[in-house]
């Protein structure tokens, strides 16, 4: 039997990928928020997929607010999405 391969959904354009190539945000229980490049962190999360129109539409139209329960700076999540295509996170 094959292996079942997650999906998850992105935040703007609703579409469903495999959970490895959307990138996750996760809100810890402490309320900090980040990007989960390992996909395991504690906390709740929403996904987002490559394409970078989608990550400007969620960004200014506060996807991650919703996906996320929480109250989410722009500024904040643009400047995670910066610091991980530098490698910041690695």
């Amino acid at each position: 039997m094959a292996k079942k391969i997650p999906m998850r959904m992105c935040v703007t354009c609703r579409e469903r990928f495999p959970k490895k190539e959307l990138t996750r945000i996760v809100a810890s229980p402490d309320g900090e928020v980040k990007v989960d490049p390992t996909g395991r962190m504690p906390g709740r999360g929403a996904y987002v997929c490559s394409n970078p129109e989608c990550l400007e539409k969620a960004i200014k139209q506060h996807r991650f607010d919703a996906g996320l329960h929480c109250k989410v700076d722009a500024e904040q999540v643009s400047s995670l999405f910066e610091q991980k295509e530098e490698g910041g996170d690695a």
